[in-house]
């Protein structure tokens, strides 16, 4: 199984890049703006949309407000997909980590580059401290 990470340190209060993150149903406005361009959901499933066309279906497996973590799936199209994202306090700012565990391994490189281009978004939209 592929396991590909994101560690994006954020100049923003953690309770913000929390507020953000746990919007399932905001993505597209709130965490990767540009990078995701429509949202369709019910609160516990949503289908989004990428600025290169492509589409997937997501589903909300759970939301831990007090460790300010959020863990999704995708069903179609693999094998397994889990995706986790954290928002963890630092004494300025915040680290946002993302996690995703995938099969089937080949599609690892493909996904990274997704997830290459959503932290990008998310500095941008949140305010990253490379910027």
């Amino acid at each position: 199984m592929a396991t590909l990470r994101q560690d994006i340190e954020l100049d923003t209060d953690p309770d913000t890049a929390w507020d953000a993150l746990r919007d399932f149903g905001a993505l597209h406005e709130r965490l990767v703006r540009g990078f995701v361009t429509a949202c369709e959901s019910d609160g516990r499933e949503r289908v989004i949309t990428f600025s290169t066309g492509l589409t997937v279906r997501e589903l909300l497996v759970g939301v831990d407000d007090e460790h300010r973590r959020l863990s999704y799936a995708i069903v179609d199209g693999f094998t397994h997909y889990q995706g986790t994202a954290q928002v963890l306090p630092r004494p300025t700012g915040c680290r946002f980590v993302w996690l995703v565990d995938l099969l089937p391994d080949e599609r690892a490189g493909d996904v990274a580059r997704l997830m290459a281009h959503g932290a990008t978004a998310i500095r941008r939209t949140l305010g990253g401290a490379d910027l």
